[in-house]
């Protein structure tokens, strides 16, 4: 399953919120809404799917966006990121108590933006629920934030995609980047491979070859060299081999 990143802007500046928004939307986000105060983001957040928060630290209302990160914190498991135009270090440490996964200083770039956002959703651990109890009205919410543990987001041409784990097939190495190979696309990623293992689920992915990632529950066929899935042989190593042998005879 594929879907745009889904986002909820909480800025009281209509001008800088518009601009936000044909940033985020340029690049590929989907804009949940655009709200000005607390009460109508917590409205939004209690019936909508939204998988991260962009919040102004002032708002027009008596409760700031301080106020809205402690809330996010106590009902949903989802990232946010403090924009402000405020970088004092009163306001820094207060904002600091209810660990924003991000902090940008306005004025900012849409360069800014999107690695904010990326980093925001790449760092966050949603196996962890931080605070609060689960409700009814959250039902919703709680199916998708299941999703996101069985899933990984990956970049293609300024879109984020939430990719199933299941479907991942094996990753391969070329230079600095990943080729992240699924049942139907592939999609390029930035990162060492070593790395990367450590985000994917351990019981279902293993380094079968030094430029290799495999999904196991995918493979199709094994000879003493390699190993076939989808079509595609993939070279193993000897230790891999002997592991697979040794699991298919368990």
């Amino acid at each position: 399953m594929e879907q745009a990143i889904k986002i909820l802007i909480v800025e009281d500046n209509v001008i800088i919120a518009d601009d936000m928004q044909s940033m985020l939307e340029e690049i590929g986000y989907e804009i949940v809404d655009n709200v000005i105060v607390y009460e109508q983001a917590e409205e939004v957040l209690k019936n909508n799917h939204v998988d991260l928060v962009l919040i102004d630290i002032i708002l027009a209302s008596d409760k700031t966006g301080i106020d809205l990160g402690k809330h996010i914190r106590e009902k949903y498991n989802i990232p946010f990121i403090f924009v402000t135009s405020n970088s004092d270090r009163a306001t820094v440490e207060n904002a600091k108590t209810v660990k924003p996964n991000g902090y940008l200083v306005k004025p900012f770039e849409q360069q800014d933006l999107y690695t904010s956002i990326e980093i925001a959703l790449s760092n966050f651990d949603y196996s962890t629920k931080e605070g609060g109890q689960e409700h009814p009205e959250d039902e919703e919410r709680v199916v998708s934030n299941s999703v996101l543990k069985d899933s990984i987001f990956v970049k293609k041409q300024h879109l984020y995609y939430r990719i199933q784990f299941g479907d991942i097939q094996f990753i391969k190495a070329d230079n600095v980047y990943l080729e992240v190979n699924t049942i139907d696309k592939k999609f390029l990623v930035r990162s060492p491979l070593k790395d990367y293992l450590g985000k994917l689920p351990k019981n279902k992915f293993y380094r079968a070859h030094k430029s290799y990632i495999v999904n196991v529950d995918h493979i199709d066929a094994i000879n003493s060299k390699d190993i076939m899935i989808n079509n595609t042989l993939i070279p193993i190593s000897k230790d891999f081999k002997e592991f697979i042998i040794s699991a298919m005879n368990s």
